[in-house]
């Protein structure tokens, strides 16, 4: 088989994770793992689980913890370096995606009463007029073109459209977002500045609050004032958890959505018969979208820490030990979907596990949807020879190997449909 080889020391393996065969196409190495090693123990006692069925147990087994206290701990014992970042972990607080039952029931629950899938309907026609305008903005001026008149797809519209849509729906006033917006970048870099990393906390801590206490005596039609008034009603939910929690979907709704409408893009760049299928028929972006998280989704992987022995796989996991749970492999194990390499944008609608599963499924992937679903379907209807400017195989990965994300997505088109 072709690809990159498994080998059975856990350094190696982290090696191939970060080099640049593995960050332009994982899949022929998750191929491998699962037909080889598909409950991998690598010799620190991390493991690696790969099949859709075992990642699909595992996500819905509360033994595997999401607890932060017991991951942190997990993570230090295993590298010493992690212990900066358990820190900063450990400011941010608990909210529903660090926390195990019943308390993420509780949290999760207080921002479903906020979080409904009203509110997000609700935003079909707000982003269709963002998206509009990224795209007419992109056209006219040609934003991050380079000499060859390209324009950076991420740059133009797939990152400020989250950003943007993610603003609104908390209520941050216009001439904050940039502010924001540095503070996501601050974010981003934490592995390489955790000193920075603390000092964005400390600020966009400070912002929040002010803004929450804003919206106590001045309530208005967002989420932090619907979340405001969940704990006025008396629900549990502290200050600290609704700073903690306010902090969590701004921050995770604006990467994941960058990402999905970036591989979007690409795979379908990359398949021109599917994209002129979506051409011939639009109404196939809504299940399109499912088919390319199942395809390249952007959340590689999802971990755990085993609380207790959990057996899967016909091994037993110890407790204490870190496991990654790749979702990525898990989109194309074809014990599950049928000629899973292929993207198929009519593919018949079988789970993927792109959004998680069990009690921590994705709480904001109804509004990546609407947003991944609006911007491509955007962009192929307006730009009907839109191509890559690049050979596939100069694009660029970033290293993270829990995310999948291009460095950039530069396209050019010649041609430009008015909006509907």
């Amino acid at each position: 088989m072709s690809g990159v080889a498994v080998t059975a020391d856990v350094g190696d393996f982290a090696a191939v994770m970060q080099s640049d065969a593995f960050r332009r196409d994982p899949y022929p190495t998750y191929a491998r793992m699962r037909a080889e090693c598909p409950v991998y123990r690598a010799p620190q006692g991390v493991w690696y689980v790969t099949r859709h069925a075992d990642v699909e147990q595992a996500l819905g087994d509360l033994r595997l913890s999401n607890d932060r206290e017991r991951m942190t701990g997990a993570l230090v014992a295993r590298d010493g370096r992690m212990r900066d970042l358990s820190r900063l972990a450990a400011r941010l607080g608990r909210v529903m995606s660090n926390t195990d039952p019943p308390d993420h029931a509780r949290l999760r629950g207080l921002v479903n009463k906020a979080f409904t899938a009203r509110r997000v309907e609700g935003l079909r026609g707000r982003v269709q007029e963002v998206v509009d305008r990224l795209v007419d903005d992109a056209v006219a001026t040609r934003r991050g073109a380079g000499a060859d008149g390209s324009v950076d797809l991420l740059a133009a519209v797939a990152s400020p459209l989250p950003h943007t849509v993610v603003c609104e729906l908390f209520g941050i006033p216009d001439g904050d977002r940039d502010r924001v917006k540095e503070w996501f970048r601050g974010l981003g870099r934490i592995h390489e500045d955790i000193d920075r990393a603390e000092r964005v906390v400390d600020e966009f801590e400070a912002y929040l609050s002010a803004l929450a206490e804003k919206r106590r005596a001045d309530p208005g039609d967002d989420l932090i004032s619907a979340l405001v008034t969940a704990q006025a009603r008396g629900d549990r939910l502290t200050d600290h958890e609704l700073l903690s929690t306010c902090f969590l979907l701004i921050t995770a709704g604006d990467e994941t959505t960058t990402n999905l409408i970036g591989n979007g893009v690409l795979a379908l760049l990359r398949h021109p018969d599917q994209l002129a299928r979506l051409r011939a028929e639009p109404a196939l972006i809504r299940t399109a979208v499912d088919e390319i998280v199942r395809y390249d989704t952007p959340s590689q992987a999802i971990v755990r820490v085993a609380a207790e022995d959990v057996p899967l796989g016909g091994c037993t996991l110890p407790a204490g030990d870190l496991v990654f749970l790749l979702l990525a492999s898990a989109g194309r194990d074809p014990d599950r979907h049928e000629d899973p390499d292929r993207l198929d944008l009519g593919r018949p609608a079988h789970r993927h596990l792109g959004f998680g599963h069990g009690p921590h499924f994705c709480l904001g992937a109804p509004l990546a949807r609407l947003e991944a679903e609006l911007a491509i379907g955007t962009l192929v209807r307006r730009l009907p020879d839109l191509r890559l400017a690049v050979a596939p195989e100069e694009l660029q990965w970033r290293p993270n190997p829990l995310q999948r994300r291009l460095t950039a997505l530069p396209v050019t088109y010649t041609s430009v449909r008015e909006r509907k």
